[in-house]
């Protein structure tokens, strides 16, 4: 058994955190939100009255944040809480600046860090299915690896302090772009007489195959377990889509990188928050697309 501390129990956090308790871990854990904490404790979840408190036992400290100055204003209050040689890791998606930042800070004193942004949603946290992308030295990965897969259904490092954000942003970038490109393929064959389900058909075995078509369908029908079939009720938000898009921009042009599409795609989802979409589901960028919100 570890002493967990984990910092942030939002709707991502605190089924991570209830995760950690279900291996057999002691978790404590802070949110700022009381009704969050609440959530947490039906978890079994222990709680603290602050982060530094939370922090004070834990051989292991994990966050999970809104943003990168979140991150690092939260980790410049529990450091000198914490134990040398305590692992800290932060499962925010945050700019690659920052994640380096935060390495930095716990580098200064003796503990170890990760940065590990994860994939797959509120229901890869419920489920324990998530995917992280890990960044970090590999003495932090070695220790970190087996608590993460307990969170998770696949742990990857990807590198050095940061690469864990950078893959991230790519892999969301990648996402963005190929929903819009299904999106406009069903309102464009539903301008030309195509049902949906031909054009599922086709396609899903087709060189269109792809993720947001196969598994996150942006119509009713085709994949019963889509966000299309409830609604957009959001798996994963537009908003937090327009986050990660504007993340890889910034990226992209300190890093002198073309990536027109990603653009785009940014400046799409844009318009989809500011339509009053933004907490709908991001494959309903499709209304965006129609111009309205009925099929």
């Amino acid at each position: 058994m570890t002493s967990i501390a984990f910092i942030g129990l939002g709707n991502m956090g605190a089924p991570m955190a209830g995760n950690l308790v279900k291996a057999q871990h002691k978790v404590v854990a802070f949110d700022l939100a009381q009704a969050s904490m609440d959530a947490a404790a039906e978890l079994g979840v222990g709680l603290a009255t602050s982060a530094q408190d939370a922090v004070k036992e834990a051989e292991i400290v994990v966050t999970m944040l809104p943003a990168g100055k979140h991150v690092l204003s939260v980790w410049a209050d529990i450091l000198p809480n914490v134990k040398p040689g305590t692992l800290l890791i932060d499962c925010s998606t945050i700019d690659v600046d920052s994640a380096r930042k935060a390495h930095a800070m716990a580098a200064e004193l003796s503990c170890l860090s990760l940065d590990a942004p994860v994939s797959g949603g509120v229901g890869g946290a419920k489920g324990a299915t998530l995917t992280f992308m890990v960044g970090g030295s590999n003495d932090a990965f070695a220790k970190g690896e087996e608590i993460l897969a307990q969170m998770g259904r696949r742990v990857v490092h990807c590198g050095p302090a940061g690469n864990g954000q950078v893959a991230k942003i790519c892999n969301n970038m990648i996402l963005g772009i190929s929903m819009i490109g299904v999106c406009e393929a069903f309102v464009l064959a539903e301008k030309l007489g195509l049902s949906h389900e031909a054009l599922y058909d086709v396609a899903s075995t087709s060189s269109g195959q792809c993720w947001s078509l196969t598994t996150y369908c942006p119509v009713p029908g085709p994949v019963p377990t889509s966000p299309a079939n409830n609604g957009y009720k959001a798996g994963f938000a537009s908003a937090l889509m327009l986050k990660d898009l504007k993340l890889s921009q910034e990226a992209a042009q300190a890093a002198g990188a073309a990536t027109p599409l990603g653009a785009a795609a940014a400046q799409l989802y844009g318009l989809h928050n500011a339509w009053g979409e933004g907490a709908a589901d991001f494959s309903g960028i499709i209304h965006l697309l129609r111009g309205r919100t009925e099929a």
